[in-house]
């Protein structure tokens, strides 16, 4: 029960986070619309600053997202959790006292900067984390626990969004992204990792002693930030990796493509508010802890990662097809059911990129990952911001105002096409997890 209560602590940590950063996504629209353009449904400078934004934070996350990884590799995973917890504080304690202009591009600013470290470094170190403490076999069912309870944190910070003032929503948001940083300080506990014999680092150096059972200490070596080279050696790893990489560069395009642009479309196409968005959150984070908590554990012993991974990038295609035709208001609401299935893609590329890397590699291996969303974040804002804006103005080519959603869902079509022929080829690791008991009890 012990590594329980370690990882129930991170689980914890992490739904506190998150909650704290969800709490504010159904108002931002409304105060970013209300800072720059007041009294408009319309408004291009809002996507536009929406887009720069993500693109901003997405080069900084490209170049820190590996190098926390490999950080936290030497260091562990505790100590470098610190940085995103803490910075996530300002954001949001910026709007708390103030939500005028000025205070709003104060907001902006600041959250460019943390989002450097605050969008993605808090699940890439707990993907970490969870690798060390749990075996192969259980990993999926793992990430995917991780995946519901960010999920959970996302319902609940949706629903008390939905019910609380916008004028009290920045100020618990604050405090609770505080909680977060002290609750992780006091009761997460670091575990010594030991390098396996069997299961060698891909990036080790062909000097170290391949025998050492010893924990991993802090490394001397000035590499501490992970190389060009070393990167592309861990994605030509195996046919596999190279794949899924692919397949994670082009569902996070997706996935940042819905949560920046989503809701100006609905808000110019339907005239949504803050409790519709928050109504919509609900109903797709709902089915984002169904997903990771039920299908997901249930399904992938008997399908695996793969099937998974198909089955998720494909209903992420039709959600976007509804939603870009959507005729109704209610249209958005229903489509928003297909989260089910579309949330099983995420966790699934991570255990597969995790199952085909050694135990010294894990948080490499997620940062690299989490470089490659930023990334995506980069590319997806250059694609969908002047394709939103134009589709959503009066100077359109032709009358479609969910052209720009129908291009999200085709990123994930993409993804799917090529997800079709990823084939996890049985390694040692694999047969070993069958035998070896898990870490859990």
């Amino acid at each position: 029960m012990e590594n329980w209560k370690d990882l129930i602590h991170l689980f914890v940590m992490v739904f506190l986070s998150y909650f704290a950063s969800v709490l504010v996504n159904p108002t931002i629209a409304d105060v970013t619309m209300e800072a720059v353009c007041p009294g408009q449904d319309e408004c291009s400078l809002a996507i536009y600053l929406t887009g720069v934004q993500q693109a901003i934070a997405g080069i900084g996350s490209v170049f820190v997202m590996p190098l926390i990884g490999n950080l936290s590799d030497s260091y562990g995973r505790k100590v470098l959790l610190t940085i995103p917890l803490i910075v996530a504080i300002f954001p949001p304690a910026i709007l708390a006292v103030r939500r005028t202009t000025e205070f709003f591009y104060v907001y902006y600013v600041m959250k460019i900067l943390t989002a450097v470290v605050t969008e993605g470094g808090v699940i890439c170190l707990s993907l970490g984390y969870l690798a060390d403490n749990v075996s192969e076999g259980k990993r999926v069912s793992a990430f995917g626990l991780l995946s519901g309870v960010v999920a959970a944190a996302t319902v609940c910070g949706t629903l008390t969004a939905r019910l609380l003032p916008t004028n009290q929503i920045f100020k618990v948001a604050a405090v609770i992204a505080a909680l977060a940083a002290v609750y992780m300080k006091l009761f997460l506990k670091e575990r010594n990792r030991k390098v396996d014999t069997l299961n060698e680092p891909i990036l080790k150096s062909i000097g170290e002693d391949e025998n050492d059972e010893h924990p991993i200490k802090p490394k001397h070596s000035v590499n501490k930030i992970p190389s060009a080279h070393d990167i592309i050696r861990l994605f030509k790893t195996s046919p596999t990796v190279s794949l899924a990489s692919v397949v994670a560069f082009f569902n996070s395009i997706a996935e940042a493509g819905v949560q920046s642009f989503l809701m100006y479309y609905l808000k110019a196409r339907f005239h949504f508010q803050k409790d519709q968005f928050a109504d919509i959150w609900l109903i797709t984070n709902i089915a984002f802890t169904i997903s990771s908590m039920v299908v997901m554990p249930l399904l992938a012993p008997l399908l695996g990662e793969e099937t998974l991974l198909c089955i998720g990038l494909f209903a992420g295609f039709l959600n976007m097809l509804l939603d870009s035709i959507a005729w109704a208001g209610w249209v958005p609401y229903a489509s928003a059911l297909f989260g089910v299935f579309l949330f099983v893609a995420s966790p699934s590329i991570r255990c597969i990129i995790s199952k085909q890397v050694g135990p010294s590699e894990q948080g490499i291996a997620q940062g690299c990952l989490m470089g490659i969303a930023s990334f995506a974040n980069i590319i997806s804002p250059l694609i969908y911001s002047p394709l939103s804006a134009w589709f959503l103005s009066d100077t359109s080519p032709f009358n479609f105002p969910g052209f720009s959603i129908l291009c999200v869902g085709l990123a994930w079509f993409v993804g799917f096409i090529l997800s079709v022929v990823i084939k996890i080829q049985p390694l040692w690791s694999r047969e070993r997890a069958q035998n070896q008991a898990c870490v859990l009890p």
